[in-house]
């Protein structure tokens, strides 16, 4: 090979991946992809391991064939030192030196972030954050994570705690995430949603009203798909769930336009497939709360990596090193 490819690891809870890809024109290829199970610390390792030694032979790399190791997975984690601390989709994984195994077992620098910051990464640089300087990522998926870039480069905070917006409690009252009834993270992510739903759909048959997307009044089978795809019907419940999460979102981003001042906010996942409903209440709610000159240089976009965003947050980690 005529340049030195990037290796990427996302470490995730039922499964891992590794990843190749060749920096060029200011973006990177992928090249290869290998998929295996998470199991035991000691296992996955060694998986991860085989799994690198395996993409490189297959093209046709040597031992100097990488240039770096980017490693992303959930925290708590300290990306000062690469270690993983316990994190609680990975039972085992306490005090873990995943940066030091890997940079010894391959001879390169090696190092490891959050899912959320190496995503951050990955829009700043590959994505709809590129050629900004500052930048907000968030995730808006299961839960609501976050990645903060501030002049330049990946802000993680004293101990990689920045960025965790979803922990903001927006109304004293509300779904709950990150184990905050009213947070952001409760009214902005699939799970909020679905409570958010589950609450509303049951005080309508308690009324006796039906719902016909949920004919059989079993609250447990409410899914933020199913209620997108409701309002997308012209469900006026459905509309009200949606309607909610928005103005939180507008709310929960006015906050963090004034404090950061950011370019550019990129949102991901839910955000990103349903932005035609979000947005004109989202900006309805900037245009009340958020300081005007703030804003007014702050774009709110969808993230642009879609689905892929796994593959290059791990490579894009590898990048930075560089």
């Amino acid at each position: 090979m005529k340049y030195r490819l990037l290796a990427g690891v996302d470490i995730g809870g039922t499964k891992c991946a590794v990843t190749l890809g060749l920096p060029e024109s200011g973006g990177i290829v992928i090249k290869d992809k290998l998929r295996f199970p998470t199991t035991d610390v000691e296992g996955t390792i060694r998986d991860i391991k085989s799994a690198l030694r395996e993409v490189m032979e297959r093209n046709g790399l040597g031992s100097e064939g990488i240039s770096a190791i980017g490693i992303s997975c959930g925290g708590p984690l300290d990306s000062r030192t690469g270690v993983i601390m316990s994190p609680p989709n990975l039972p085992g994984w306490d005090n873990i030196p995943i940066v030091r195994i890997l940079s010894e077992e391959f001879g390169v620098p090696a190092a490891v972030h959050n899912d959320a910051n190496a995503c951050a990464l990955a829009e700043w640089l590959f994505g709809a954050g590129k050629g900004t300087r500052n930048m907000v990522f968030m995730t808006f998926g299961t839960g609501l994570g976050a990645g903060l870039i501030l002049d330049g480069k990946l802000y993680t905070g004293t101990n990689d705690n920045a960025g965790e917006l979803g922990h903001i409690r927006l109304e004293g009252f509300g779904p709950v995430g990150y184990g905050k009834a009213g947070s952001f993270e409760g009214f902005c992510s699939g799970s909020g949603i679905e409570q958010l739903a589950r609450s509303m759909v049951k005080e309508r048959l308690q009324m006796g009203h039906s719902v016909p997307w949920c004919p059989d009044g079993n609250l447990d089978d409410i899914t933020a798909k199913a209620v997108a795809d409701a309002m997308r019907e012209g469900d006026p419940l459905a509309k009200r769930v949606y309607g909610i999460s928005a103005r939180q979102l507008g709310k929960g981003l006015s906050i963090v336009i004034d404090i950061l001042n950011p370019e550019v906010i990129v949102i991901g996942s839910i955000y990103a497939r349903n932005e035609d409903i979000f947005k004109p209440l989202m900006e309805e709610v900037l245009a009340q709360e958020a300081l005007p000159l703030a804003n007014k240089v702050c774009k709110v976009v969808p993230a642009a990596l879609g689905e892929s965003i796994g593959d290059y947050a791990a490579l894009s980690i590898a990048a930075s090193i560089l």
